[in-house]
C-alpha cells in the first residue's frame, strides 16, 4: 500500500475518499470532523505553545465545523477562543460542532459586522476545498483582514481562496504559516502558487482505512522524499568509464560557453564515466581549461557533430545553444537521430518553432519555454500547471519536467517534487539539472525514472547548500550535495 501522504488529489477526489470513509466503512461523519479538529487543536499547541489567545474564521460548510471543533478543543484547554463566523453553519455535521461550541459556552462574532476579535493566532476554516470561483463578498472580506493583521494563521485543509486542484489563487487567499490538511493531501498545496501560501505543510489522514486509497488513482505522486529507489545503483568493483555511460552536452554559443559547462560538470557529478561537450571550436580550449574532465570537441556543422552522437549513451542539447545559424544546425542534427535526448534551453525554443513528437527525449522548460511551446501565455501556464504539462506531453511525447517551485514530472502519469528552495532562482540552475538527467539516465534505467530522480536530487542539493540561507546561492554550489547525496544512498 502506497504511503497516503505521497498522493495527491483533487477536491472532487478529496470528497468521494470522504465518502467512502462515510458511506462503506460505517465511520460518522461527525466522528471524521472531531478528528480533523482534535488533529488540528494538536497542531496548534505544539506549533504555537505560548498562544493564549486565537480566533477561529468559520464558513458555513464542513471546514467551518471543523474550525468549531478547534475553538471548543482551545476553550477546554484555557485558551482564550471566539469564532468569528462569516456565515451561519449549513452542512449538518458543521451544525452539530457549532452547537458543541456554543453549548460549552463559547461565543460567535458576526463578521464582517463586528471586527475580528484581539488574538494572537488566526485558525483559518472559511472555505476549504472546492472553490471555484474569485472569491466575493463577505469571504474575500475576511480574507483580506486576515491578511491585514500579520498575525500568524493556521489554515484547515487548505488555505481559504487557493484552488485545491492548480494552486491558482482565485482572486485573493489566506497566507498561512501553515496548512493540515485532512485525508487527501491537495495537489494545489504544492503547485502554482500554493507554496507562497500553504506555510509548512502538514497531513493527517484521521485514521480512515487504508483501503479507500486503492478506490481513486490520484492526480499527481510525490516523489518520494528521499529519492533513494531513483538514484543509480553502487558500481561493480570492477566497472569502468564507459560502464558508467557517455554523455554528450552540446551547446555553447559565442559568449554562452558557461551554461554548457555547468551542465557536463553536473552530469559528472551525478556519476557519468565520461562526458563530452560539443561547442564552438572558439569555446573547446576554454572548456577544457574550464574543466579539464570534460573532452571538449569544436564542431562547425552536423557532419562534425555526428561521429561525437553516436557514441553517446545520450545526448544534452540547449545549454548556450542559442538561435542563430551554428545553434540551428546542431538542433536539426540532433532531432534527426534516434537517440535519447535532453532538451532544454534554447533548444526548447527552437522546438516551438519546429514542433515535432518523440518518446526518446526529456524536455526541461520553464514556464516561459512552456507558453511558447503551447502557444500560451506564461500566466496561463501558471494557473494550471498540471494541465500545461500534460498539454505539452500530448503535443511534444517523452517525459516532460515544468519546472518551478513544485515542479512536475509527465510520462505516463504527474509526478510532483516538493524539494528545492526560493535560492534556485538563479542563473544556470537549469543547466545544472539538464546535466544531472544526462548523468542519471547515461548510467541506466528509463528518461522517466531519470527525470523524476534528477527534480529530486537538484532540488535536495540545493536544500542542503541553503543550509547558510538561500540569498547569494550559485548554481555551482549543488555539485558538492549532488555528489554527497547520491554517495550516501550507496552506503
Amino acid at each position: 500500500m502506497e504511503n497516503p501522504s505521497h498522493l495527491l488529489y483533487g477536491a472532487d477526489q478529496v470528497r468521494e475518499l470522504d465518502r467512502l470513509a462515510i458511506v462503506e466503512h460505517d465511520i460518522d461523519g461527525y466522528d471524521l470532523m472531531r478528528r480533523a479538529g482534535r488533529s488540528a487543536f494538536n497542531l496548534m499547541r505544539s506549533r504555537w505553545p505560548r498562544v493564549r489567545r486565537v480566533t477561529v474564521l468559520c464558513g458555513s460548510g464542513n471546514n467551518g465545523g471543523d474550525g468549531y471543533v478547534v475553538a471548543r478543543l482551545a476553550r477546554a484547554a484555557g485558551i482564550e477562543a471566539r469564532v468569528a463566523a462569516v456565515s451561519q453553519a449549513k452542512s449538518a455535521t458543521a451544525i452539530m460542532a457549532a452547537h458543541d461550541y456554543q453549548d460549552n459556552g463559547g461565543d460567535v462574532t458576526r463578521f464582517p459586522q463586528q471586527p475580528l476579535p484581539p488574538c494572537e493566532l488566526l485558525v483559518d476554516a472559511l472555505l476549504g476545498t472546492g472553490l471555484e470561483r474569485d472569491l466575493a463578498g463577505p469571504y474575500a472580506e475576511a480574507v483580506r483582514a486576515v491578511n491585514d493583521t500579520g498575525l500568524p494563521v493556521l489554515a484547515l485543509d487548505m488555505p481559504s481562496g487557493l484552488h485545491s486542484d492548480t494552486g491558482r489563487v482565485q482572486g485573493d487567499a489566506v497566507r498561512a504559516a501553515a496548512t493540515v490538511t485532512f485525508i487527501g493531501t491537495k495537489l494545489g498545496l504544492l503547485t502554482g502558487q500554493g507554496p507562497d501560501f500553504t506555510g509548512t505543510l502538514y497531513f493527517d489522514s484521521l485514521d480512515v482505512p487504508m483501503e479507500i486509497y486503492a478506490a481513486l488513482t490520484p492526480l499527481a505522486r510525490r516523489i518520494a522524499n528521499d529519492g533513494s529507489a531513483l538514484m543509480p545503483p553502487r558500481r561493480a568493483r570492477t566497472a569502468h568509464k564507459g560502464a558508467a555511460g557517455r554523455v554528450l552536452i552540446i551547446g555553447g554559443d559565442l559568449g554562452m560557453m558557461g551554461a554548457a559547462c555547468l551542465a557536463a560538470k553536473a552530469a559528472y557529478r551525478s556519476g557519468a564515466g565520461l562526458v563530452r561537450v560539443a561547442t564552438r571550436p572558439e569555446h573547446a580550449p576554454q572548456v577544457s581549461a574550464t574543466c579539464p574532465e570534460v573532452m571538449a570537441v569544436g564542431v562547425n556543422g552536423p557532419a562534425d557533430l555526428a561521429p561525437y552522437a553516436a557514441a553517446a549513451d545520450i545526448v544534452a542539447v540547449g545549454p548556450g545553444l542559442g538561435q542563430r545559424r551554428w545553434g540551428r544546425a546542431m538542433m536539426s542534427c540532433v532531432v534527426d537521430r534516434r537517440f535519447p535526448i535532453v532538451v532544454d534551453a534554447d533548444a526548447l525554443n527552437l522546438l516551438a518553432d519546429e514542433p515535432l513528437s518523440r518518446d526518446d527525449w526529456v524536455l526541461t522548460p520553464h514556464p516561459g519555454e512552456a507558453a511558447r511551446l503551447l502557444g500560451t501565455s506564461v500566466d496561463a501556464v501558471q494557473d494550471d500547471r498540471p494541465a500545461a504539462a500534460a498539454a505539452l506531453r500530448n503535443r511534444f511525447g517523452g517525459v516532460v519536467v515544468l519546472k518551478g517551485a513544485g515542479t512536475l514530472v509527465h510520462d505516463r502519469g504527474l509526478w510532483l517534487c516538493d524539494s528545492g528552495n526560493p535560492g534556485m532562482a538563479t542563473g544556470g540552475m537549469g543547466d545544472v539539472l539538464t546535466g544531472v538527467i544526462a548523468g542519471l539516465a547515461a548510467q541506466g534505467g528509463d528518461l522517466s525514472a531519470a527525470a523524476r530522480g534528477a527534480v529530486w536530487l537538484h532540488g535536495a542539493a540545493a536544500d542542503q547548500a541553503a543550509c547558510d540561507g538561500e540569498t547569494g546561492m550559485m548554481a555551482s554550489d549543488l555539485f558538492a550535495p549532488i555528489r554527497g547525496l547520491i554517495n550516501k544512498h550507496h552506503r
